[in-house]
């Protein structure tokens, strides 16, 4: 049986990830971002849009719009996502409103391109963190994780397209093609970077487990992870004795819960993990012609 206590470590490390991820996401955008007039996507990106035209805070109207877009998606995304976007939203705005009093002034002074760059780093690196440890910066964080849920389409590009209109809609208020060769700029950086975070595009990987507990294993993967697991009959060369093999296939990111349901199972199984370039079939892509 797994212990409690392992899911309670899990859970606390996942939210200091996410922490720190958003205190990453904050620090590119008051140190680097709003600064320069440089707007990027997502729901934050709207909210500069706000500061610039109406001077009202980033993280006021941040945190209203999240707020409108949680209890218009928790039906959908469930009440888990709910608590840890919700968390997320009240840190990331704690984080927009309480930085500029310690950052005044930009990072970078008179350097629009760099701190396209640098911000959009930032940015990238921390949202990136924040999904790989199963939360969401609200916004449209919300709506890629709806359509993820039913499509194979990676985070980072379903933001990337809804983002595309944000920034085009920054030339209303600013008229100017720099500040939206900027925003694109920061857009595509960002998007790279969050790629590299989340191991890029959402591959399948093949899990080999050799455990004598194989059979609580094959019940939890089933149960917990809603994976199949197939078992297939092997033999140890060097023992001669038969031996179980299990055999999953998952999403990349749903590898890390099951090692740590592996490891909380049976610490000494042997595993083998491997990239596979396509999966066809129920809970994976349709198959193609």
């Amino acid at each position: 049986m797994r212990l409690p206590f392992n899911s309670i470590l899990y859970a606390i490390k996942d939210y200091m990830v996410i922490i720190f991820g958003l205190l990453l996401y904050a620090l590119g955008w008051v140190g680097f971002l709003l600064p320069n007039e440089i707007t990027t996507g997502g729901v934050t990106g709207i909210a500069a849009l706000i500061y610039y035209g109406t001077n009202i805070p980033v993280s006021a109207s941040y945190f209203t719009i999240n707020v409108v877009l949680l209890l218009a998606a928790i039906k959908i995304l469930g009440l888990k996502f709910f608590v840890r976007t919700i968390f997320s939203v009240f840190m990331c705005s704690f984080f927009l409103g309480i930085l500029p009093r310690f950052i005044p002034n930009p990072l970078v002074d008179e350097q629009p391109f760099m701190s396209a760059i640098i911000g959009g780093i930032l940015c990238g690196v921390g949202v990136g963190l924040v999904f790989v440890s199963n939360g969401s910066t609200g916004g449209t964080d919300i709506i890629a994780a709806i359509v993820n849920k039913y499509k194979n389409i990676s985070f980072a590009k379903m933001m990337m397209y809804i983002d595309f209109l944000i920034i085009a809609s920054s030339y209303v208020l600013f008229h100017s093609i720099e500040k939206m060769i900027f925003g694109y700029v920061v857009m595509g950086v960002m998007s790279y970077t969050m790629d590299m975070v989340i191991n890029g595009k959402r591959q399948s990987v093949q899990i080999l487990i050799l455990s004598d507990k194989y059979e609580e294993i094959a019940t939890h993967v089933n149960r917990d992870i809603h994976r199949g697991v197939t078992v297939i009959e092997g033999m140890g060369w060097y023992s001669k004795q038969p031996k179980k093999v299990l055999m999953i296939l998952a999403k990349r990111n749903e590898s890390v819960k099951i090692f740590r349901l592996i490891k909380s199972i049976d610490p000494k199984a042997f595993i083998s993990q491997s990239n596979v370039v396509g999966v066809y079939g129920e809970g994976f892509d349709k198959i193609k012609t």
